[in-house]
């Protein structure tokens, strides 16, 4: 008697079929799965041996989903499950930053002030859900005129806290509609910033800001960067000035300061160090900052002691003084402090004042540390190029025996380092310069695959032109896995308008000195840990050899894509580079996160592929 799964079949075919003809479906099936095979091996066709103008030349969306079902039938064959794609998370999370919750950190025991800091280890694991966007966000303006001019509702800075700030913050920004615009002549000072940045040039002994760079100063920290506009002015000279800001629940400095197209991070000198090894920056500026750099024995100051380069200055702009009060009489002998006893404790020298700004110069000599007349504070006696991943601030002063003990005035500009310079940083000049050809051309292949995308594949927006050239399409860069900075390189050889934060994981080898001696902009971070920045924030997210190195038990692939996603400005775009599993793995996870994604094999018989993924602009 017959089974009941051939009965059917019976019916429908009649008579059970020859041998003969199961082999010839079986053969059938074997050319369907090469025809699919062929197919996805077209749809992502070679970077490096197909001419690049026609590497998506008539791409069609069927073509694509026949490329992903071949892969999808490929993770199914290996065990694994199609996933369901995540859901969003409550309005109340579109401006979510992790490790910033002062509510469990003051439950937790923390005060006085460090409830304000970075505490990741508070941060329980929530449900998975993607951040939305807030209800009337639109995309950014492009580079320049989103310096400029920014959407009200990107940010958390509302029409109500505008309303009630002060004069000088009115002068600054003025509210259209939906819009806020910067005026780049009214800043924090008075006198304009172009006249404020040229008072501070001159008190340093230069005849106007342009030559800053002659001078030395190249990398510039900017302490509490209110709205950003001495910062863009700085950019605007060539410089590259990072804005550092403790986070706020509601108008925030980095936010704004990386809404406008600038460098910014949060971060502040409450209880931890900066994560910046020591002689990293020509400058560090606070303009009505709101630190109180007496306090803890001034521990604040040895921190920007240990951040700031030889010969490099620090500039103290105070609020402006009243004819009375107590709060201008204690600002004044914070002031008369730093005078009397920064010179013999730290070893700067006060080069300048003018009203409400001090500027002080560190020493060039590394022997002034041990010739004082009082040994407080204290060399360190820990190494000179230890990593600083937050770690506690310490009293004592660092980097004095470190090769790095260079004066700014004796370096050159740009961001070429001679063969010396590359050996004190332990790099070999031929594999740096190899480091730097390779990036020169990786970019030009990811403009080439970004282009025919933006076009063919650009999500328009309802009432829209269509978009312009890719070139000013992109402003914030993230570096994920930065190794020598050659990605930053490779954009400014090519005279992309953009700027890039260089990310060094602190599993990997500590490249973040070399990567600042070149003027670009870094962090270390823990790509285990949500980054500190804010939502939306970067438009183009890039890494190599990240995902493979994904080990620790902390880790997930998930989550971290989670947080680059959080990260990652609508319509942004990812490039991620690295093995084929990862990849592969990666691909998968992207189809929860509601990325539109394509693998592309570089066809150079190595085990890389690329991953080209842009984050939808949902309205949910």
């Amino acid at each position: 008697m017959r089974s009941r799964w051939f009965t059917k079949p019976s019916v429908i075919f009649g008579p059970r079929p020859p041998h003969s003809w199961l082999l010839l479906c079986l053969i059938c099936v074997l050319v369907l799965i090469a025809i699919l095979g062929s197919t996805s091996s077209s749809a992502f066709d070679s970077v490096t041996n197909t001419p690049l103008p026609d590497i998506y030349s008539n791409y069609r969306r069927l073509k694509e989903q026949a490329a992903v079902d071949y892969l999808e039938l490929r993770t199914l064959s290996s065990g694994a499950s199609r996933q369901k794609e995540l859901g969003f998370c409550g309005r109340e999370r579109e401006n979510y930053v992790p490790c910033y919750n002062v509510t469990a950190n003051l439950l937790a025991g923390f005060k006085n002030g460090e409830e304000l800091d970075r505490h990741c280890e508070m941060s329980r694991p929530r449900e998975r859900c993607l951040l939305r966007p807030p209800k009337d966000y639109k995309i950014p303006l492009r580079w320049p005129a989103g310096r400029d001019v920014i959407w009200s509702n990107n940010v958390k800075l509302t029409k109500d806290h505008f309303l009630s700030s002060g004069s000088m913050t009115k002068r600054l920004m003025l509210l259209e509609e939906n819009q806020i615009a910067f005026h780049s002549e009214d800043g924090l000072i008075f006198d304009g910033v172009k006249d404020y940045s040229r008072q501070i040039a001159e008190m340093i002994g230069l005849g106007s800001d342009s030559e800053f760079l002659q001078a030395g100063v190249q990398t510039v920290l900017d302490i509490g960067c209110g709205f950003g506009s001495f910062g863009a002015h700085l950019v605007s000279l060539k410089l590259m000035a990072v804005c550092i800001a403790a986070y706020e629940a509601t108008g925030s400095q980095v936010q704004l300061a990386l809404e406008r197209g600038l460098p910014a991070i949060i971060g502040n000198f409450i209880s931890r160090q900066l994560p910046y090894p020591s002689l990293s920056f020509d400058m560090v500026h606070c303009a009505q900052c709101g630190i109180n750099w007496d306090e803890k024995d001034g521990i604040f100051l040895i921190e920007v002691d240990r951040v700031l380069k030889p010969g490099g200055y620090f500039v103290l702009t105070l609020p402006m003084s009243k004819p009375h009060g107590r709060s201008s009489n204690s600002k004044r002998r914070n002031t008369v402090t730093l005078k009397e006893e920064l010179t013999e404790k730290i070893c700067w020298t006060l080069l300048a004042q003018q009203e409400e700004t001090f500027i002080w110069q560190k020493t060039i000599d590394v022997h002034c540390y041990r010739s004082r007349k009082q040994d407080t504070p204290p060399l360190c006696s820990d190494g000179p190029d230890t990593s600083p991943y937050y770690h506690p601030l310490v009293g004592c002063i660092t980097g004095t025996p470190s090769k790095r003990w260079i004066p700014i005035q004796n370096k050159s500009s740009g961001s070429q380092l001679s063969s010396a310079k590359l050996q004190v940083h332990g790099v070999q000049p031929e594999d740096f310069f190899e480091d730097l050809q390779f990036w020169g051309s990786a970019l030009r292949n990811y403009w080439s695959l970004l282009t025919p995308l933006i076009f063919s594949d650009h999500p328009k927006r309802p009432g829209d032109e269509d978009p312009l050239p890719p070139y000013n399409m992109i402003r914030n860069v993230m570096d994920m896995n930065a190794h020598y900075g050659g990605l930053n390189a490779a954009f400014l050889e090519q005279k992309k308008s953009v700027w890039v934060m260089n990310v060094v994981p602190v599993w990997a080898r500590n490249t973040l000195p070399l990567i600042l001696d070149r003027g670009f902009a870094g962090v270390l971070h823990d790509w285990c840990e949500p980054f500190p920045t804010y939502p939306r924030t970067y438009d183009m997210l890039h890494a190599n050899g990240l995902l493979s190195n994904l080990s620790s038990d902390r880790c997930s692939m998930m989550d971290l894509l989670l947080e680059m996603d959080r990260i990652l400005r609508p319509e942004g775009w990812i490039v991620l580079s690295d093995k084929l599993g990862a990849i592969e793995m990666a691909r998968a996870l992207a189809t929860q996160i509601h990325w539109e994604a394509r693998v592309i094999d570089l066809q150079n018989g190595s085990d890389q592929r690329l991953l080209v993924c842009q984050k939808p602009f949902v309205r949910k």
